[in-house]
């Protein structure tokens, strides 16, 4: 290790002007075994600088290279690992942690010691030596290796000190006054101590002298004390004087407190007295206005107002301590406690007779609607009420009782008048959809019989053309009811050309105007409301943050409105919020049973009816959410829409069950099935009235159970057919299905139109197949004993010369197929296939080609068959592919 230590101070650290004190073989912990040096060197200039250098033997050559450097002082902690077992392992804490493994715990401890004291000698900061042994942490010097640490050369720098230019002029003098004979020592001590014996006697000489001005300063210092006594004496006398004007001035100054704390008392007390006299004083003008003001003019009732805030403020002022207990306060606050009783009852009279007459005037009004489709204005009541808000605001801070007691009057006047109302709009939409009168006397119908209805359900199921909408199935009821309710007066009699379709889109099309004019008229009156009950009432409207259910919320407003209204406690009513809407709910709780039975109505008169219900009910859902979602409104459309979609989801049900009971006639070809056309007629209905709705997603729900319900029954219509054959029933309305679907283009229903679109193909192949058949049918049977000779392993080209199928017998069965008998069956099948296929999906053709080509196509392979098996025979069939095109053609075109 002394070699390795005198090689790196001489190749590495020689050259930078260092020193190496201190060094240790080391390995990182942890990985691959690769020895390195670390060195703790200082620098031989000053200021000294102290490193910890790394250094690695070079991969090229035996020489040592310096690889990394840190400066002592970016040493934070030094972790020996374990101070009472002995361990190689130690870490250094520079910026990052290094750790390490030395070659051997001496090496380890003398370099961990060796950093200790230079930290110590050149840095003095507090560097963290943890798991260190106290034996090492000393700051005496080592003997042997480690006196070079801190000791040896470094000391003997830090002893010597440079004389100053002083002292080398005085040893210049004294060597010059030796003659420079400093060889001869003896003579020059001599000299030294003799010198120092004549300094010695000149200082007692001087020390003796002294002794005269001792003794002066000590006499000074005794004249010094009589006179300090002196002044003593005369301090004393004048504080005994002094002591007399203090006790007078002390006197004065109580006598001048007393006097200001007069003044201060005189001064609160008109504070008071001024606070009292400009707080809870009411002006006479104002007390005249509270006694006898005109609660009818806008004047009056804007004085009125005036007078009752500047009450609340005399009553209301904040008192300080002590002023209850007086007598005149007592006084003026059992007045103004007066002046407000006298007043609110004066205005909870007027407001109650203002009810009362608005109930009056607002039923002579309802005449002139009756006829009409629209709902009273109540702008102008309103408008006069609004004039009170402030009193009402005025009432509500002073005397919450009569405030309650009026909102009860109000919502019981108004509930009545609301009522009326609403009942008479609700009759007159009821007569607009029926087309009855003011009376209940309905127009003149048209007789419908028994017989008539039964031959028109039987008409559903026979084999005269197509079926129409009005005539379907699922809308037997809404047919049969549309006697009783369709007017047959001058204007249906101007319609006598218009289809029983048309007819049935007008009354739809009606329906649906009378039930957006219906919402229409009762949203604007329902918002207009609750804006006049917040603003009169001052009830503050906030947006509703909770995500509370419409069944949640009339469940909740039930019980806190007979909460509310029973115990008459305002603590009860959660917030003003719940107030507005329990007010709204009990002014307008005609309003959703009255929907109720409007939606009864319209479903009873067409189902189809709720589906433009749900799509106006749910628009106006949606707005009413979008402005306040716990609202009165939103919770009430909110519940009438559920019974909506409820009479949806029944109109959906009622059609896949009459899809489910259909009956087809066994007498007549099937054709197109009543539901499949039903369900074009549904489907355009709805693409029509759910276009941009918001409840499209229900639409598409109830087309999923639709379409497969429809699927369904042309399945089992098609197995219980006797007339048509099954290929036929599910190849016709499969594809009347895929061409509905087509051409609606419904988003949700595309894996249905493909599934229609491959049943439709499956079942035409399925048709052609089992109907063309075996139309040569000897020269099938003769070929299919040909592939079985081929089949047990017979070559093809020696199938000839077999007996039963020898060149001969093939001639014979070709013989038996000319081309008249060809074309004869091919128009037989022609006739068998136009009987079973019905006229309105004008499958026909489609058939038809479809049958040439598989005939082509086992012409082809008998040919084949033919040229294989007997070649060069020249045997071929009595007539052509262009033979068989050519009968194809003219059978088609002479039927």
């Amino acid at each position: 290790m002394t070699a390795i230590k005198h090689a790196l101070q001489r190749d590495i650290f020689t050259p930078n002007d260092e020193r190496l004190l201190s060094i240790v073989n080391v390995c990182k912990a942890g990985k691959k075994k690769r020895n390195c040096f670390l060195c703790a060197t200082v620098t031989t200039e000053r200021p000294v600088q102290v490193n910890v250098v790394k250094v690695k033997k070079s991969d090229k050559g035996d020489f040592y290279k310096r690889q990394t450097a840190w400066a002592l002082r970016d040493l934070a902690v030094v972790d020996a690992k374990d101070a009472i077992k002995e361990s190689p392992e130690f870490d250094l804490h520079f910026d990052k942690v290094y750790k390490w493994v030395a070659s051997s715990t001496v090496e380890k401890n003398t370099f961990i010691s060796c950093i200790w004291k230079l930290n110590q000698r050149y840095l003095r900061k507090k560097i963290d030596f943890i798991n260190v042994s106290s034996q090492l942490l000393e700051e005496s010097v080592p003997s042997g290796e480690n006196q070079s640490v801190a000791g040896g050369d470094e000391e003997a720098v830090d002893e010597y000190q440079e004389l100053n230019a002083r002292e080398e002029q005085d040893i210049e003098i004294m060597m010059e006054g030796c003659e420079y004979a400093i060889a001869n020592a003896e003579a020059f001590a001599e000299k030294l101590s003799r010198e120092l014996q004549v300094l010695d006697g000149a200082n007692i000489q001087s020390i003796m002298a002294s002794e005269k001005q001792v003794n002066i300063l000590m006499k000074l210092l005794d004249e010094a004390l009589k006179e300090v006594d002196q002044i003593e004496l005369k301090l004393s006398s004048y504080e005994e004087m002094l002591q007399s004007v203090k006790e007078q001035m002390d006197q004065i100054s109580e006598s001048n407190h007393l006097i200001h704390l007069s003044n201060t008392n005189n001064v609160k007390l008109l504070s008071e007295i001024e606070f009292l006299v400009n707080h809870m004083d009411l002006a006479k003008g104002h007390i005249k206005a509270l006694q006898e003001g005109d609660l009818i003019s806008s004047r009056g009732i804007e004085a009125c107002t005036n007078a009752a805030d500047a009450l609340l403020q005399c009553m209301n002022v904040a008192l300080r301590p002590g002023h209850d207990m007086l007598h005149a306060v007592k006084q003026q606050q059992q007045r103004f406690s007066d002046l407000r009783e006298q007043f609110a009852r004066r205005l909870a009279s007027h407001l109650n007779s203002v009810f009362v007459q608005q109930g009056h005037d607002q039923s002579s009004t309802l005449a002139q609607h009756s006829a009409e489709l629209t709902l009273p204005n109540h702008h102008p009541f309103h408008r006069d009420l609004l004039r009170y808000a402030k009193l009402m605001e005025w009432l509500k801070n002073t005397d919450y009782g009569k405030y309650e007691g009026l909102t009860k009057n109000y919502m019981d006047y108004l509930s009545r008048l609301y009522e009326r109302e609403i009942k008479d709009f609700f009759e007159v939409a009821k007569i607009k959809m029926t087309g009855t009168t003011r009376e209940g006397k309905k127009f003149a119908t048209l007789p419908r019989k028994e017989s008539a209805v039964k031959q028109e359900t039987e008409s559903l199921h026979g084999s005269s053309g197509k079926l129409t909408g009005s005539t379907s199935s699922l809308n037997k009821l809404s047919v049969q009811s549309s006697g009783n309710r369709r007017s047959q007066s001058s204007s249906l009699l101007d319609m006598g050309n218009m289809s029983a379709s048309d007819l049935d889109v007008a009354d739809r099309t009606k329906f649906d105007k009378i039930f957006e004019q219906v919402l229409s008229e009762l949203e604007p009156l329902c918002l207009a409301e609750q804006d006049f009950i917040s603003k009169f009432f001052k009830l503050q409207q906030h947006q509703s943050t909770s995500g509370t259910t419409m069944n949640e919320v009339e469940e909740m407003d039930g019980v806190a409105l007979s909460r509310s209204y029973t115990s008459g406690v305002p603590q009860t009513v959660s917030s003003e919020k719940d107030m507005i809407r329990q007010m709204m709910t009990k002014i307008f709780r005609c309003i959703e049973p009255e929907l109720n039975n409007l939606i009864a109505l319209g479903d009873k008169i067409d189902s189809f009816n709720s589906l433009y219900m749900l799509v106006k009910m749910s628009h106006h859902v949606w707005t009413a959410q979008n402005v306040d979602p716990a609202s009165f409104l939103s919770t009430t459309l909110g519940n009438v829409l559920v019974t909506v979609k409820r009479n949806f989801d029944k109109c959906i049900s009622n059609q896949m069950k009459q899809m489910d009971e259909v009956k087809i006639s066994k007498k007549s070809k099937v054709g197109i099935l009543p539901f499949v056309a039903e369900f074009e007629e549904f489907a355009a209905l709805a693409e029509s009235i759910f276009k941009n709705a918001e409840r499209r997603g229900d639409l598409d729900k109830a087309y999923i159970k639709l379409i497969r319900a429809v699927f369904d029954s042309v399945e089992k219509v098609a197995n219980e057919s006797q007339k048509t054959p099954r290929d036929v029933v599910m190849m016709e309305n499969f594809h009347h299905i895929f061409a509905t679907l087509s051409r609606l283009k419904i988003s949700c229903l595309e894996a249905e139109k493909k599934e229609a679109k491959q049943k439709y193909t499956d079942h035409l192949q399925s048709y052609v197949i089992y109907s063309l058949g075996q139309p040569l049918e000897k020269l099938n049977h003769f070929f299919e004993g040909v592939e079985a000779r081929v089949a047990q392993g017979i070559r093809e080209e020696e199938v000839s010369y077999q007996l039963a199928f020898n060149k001969q017998e093939l001639r014979k069965v070709i013989k038996e197929y000319p081309g008249k008998e060809v074309k004869k069956g091919l128009d037989n099948l022609y006739k068998k296939v136009d009987k079973h296929l019905c006229e309105e999906e004008n499958l026909l053709q489609v058939v038809w080609h479809s049958m040439q080509d598989e005939f082509i196509r086992q012409y082809k392979h008998f040919e084949g068959l033919i040229a294989r098996c007997y070649p060069g025979s020249g045997i071929t069939m009595e007539f052509t592919i262009q033979d068989i095109l050519d009968y194809c053609s003219s059978i088609a075109q002479s039927h």
